[in-house]
């Protein structure tokens, strides 16, 4: 079953804002640079091969230019309601780029989770959301293969012949950096190239990648956040694309660091409104003086 993200963020909104069984619509509110709240987006949730689930989540800054850095703890935390089931640091971001993310990491819960929850609690300019998840038959996503055209995710390596990851599952490697020196990002990348109904090929390469930082004590600086994704002249695996796309990223401060890649093929940012087809991979950077 898939779920349309639209409603996910009217769901997310509505239980952010305590608004289950009111009768007046919302009042429409004008954008702003800085000073809103950051809400959690629960995407939805899918069966993993060894019985356990997995949540993904993403979220939304209502601020157009205001980034946020939020330590892991009270400002943002998760919990499960009781005592035994208490939960905090689930690998949440602790640094909220503006704007609307899709789906950037994955809470795994065991197979008997059954109708508990798990609540994501953000704590942005002084305002407090929240969200709740739980594995109800409402919410399971097919985030693997898009229903309809079969689209499929990305491929993602993050070392040339390493391990590689597609779709929403949990994949990191680590890295060591120093402060001020350039570090080399690399992702390499195949995709299924096919075009949603109706959608006609855009001039981009197949698959787009997106860096940022997702928890680090500092400023990271990438010399190219959106680098550009250079197609293989024969794309490998049976692939119908493949390629490659670099970057730099500077560090101010030494400490531990964990940057985000996206890799969005044609169907875009957020999949065209369904929980498929992007990938998103980890990088666990230690950073020394």
């Amino acid at each position: 079953m898939r779920v349309r993200s639209l409603l996910a963020m009217v769901v997310a909104s509505l239980c952010a804002h305590g608004a289950w069984g009111q009768a007046r619509p919302l009042p429409a509110e004008p954008a702003h640079d800085s000073g809103q709240s950051v809400t959690g987006a629960f995407e939805g949730w899918f069966k993993n091969p060894d019985a356990t689930f997995s949540l993904l989540f993403g979220y939304f800054n209502r601020n157009q230019k205001q980034e946020l850095d939020i330590p892991v703890g009270v400002d943002n935390r998760f919990d499960a309601g009781g005592p035994d089931l208490g939960f905090q640091d689930q690998g949440q971001p602790t640094h909220f780029l503006a704007g609307r993310q899709w789906g950037v990491f994955t809470v795994i819960v065991p197979a008997d989770f059954g109708t508990k929850k798990l609540i994501w609690s953000i704590t942005a300019n002084h305002l407090t959301t929240t969200i709740p998840a739980k594995v109800d038959p409402l919410w399971e996503i097919s985030p693997f293969r898009e229903e309809g055209m079969g689209n499929t995710p990305p491929m993602v390596r993050l070392a040339e012949g390493g391990p590689s990851v597609q779709g929403p599952r949990r994949f990191s490697v680590a890295m060591t950096a120093k402060v001020g020196s350039p570090l080399t990002l690399t992702a390499w990348v195949a995709d299924d190239a096919k075009l949603g109904l109706g959608q006609r090929p855009p001039a981009a390469p197949a698959v787009s990648l997106t860096w940022s930082k997702f928890r680090g004590p500092g400023d990271v600086t990438f010399a190219s956040a959106r680098p550009r994704v250079e197609a293989d002249a024969r794309a490998a695996g049976g692939a119908a694309f493949s390629g490659k796309g670099s970057t730099i990223a500077t560090f101010s401060e030494p400490g531990e660091y964990e940057l985000l890649v996206v890799a969005n093929d044609w169907s875009g940012e957020g999949g065209r409104g369904f929980q498929c087809c992007w990938t998103p991979a980890h990088v666990k950077v230690s950073v020394s003086k």
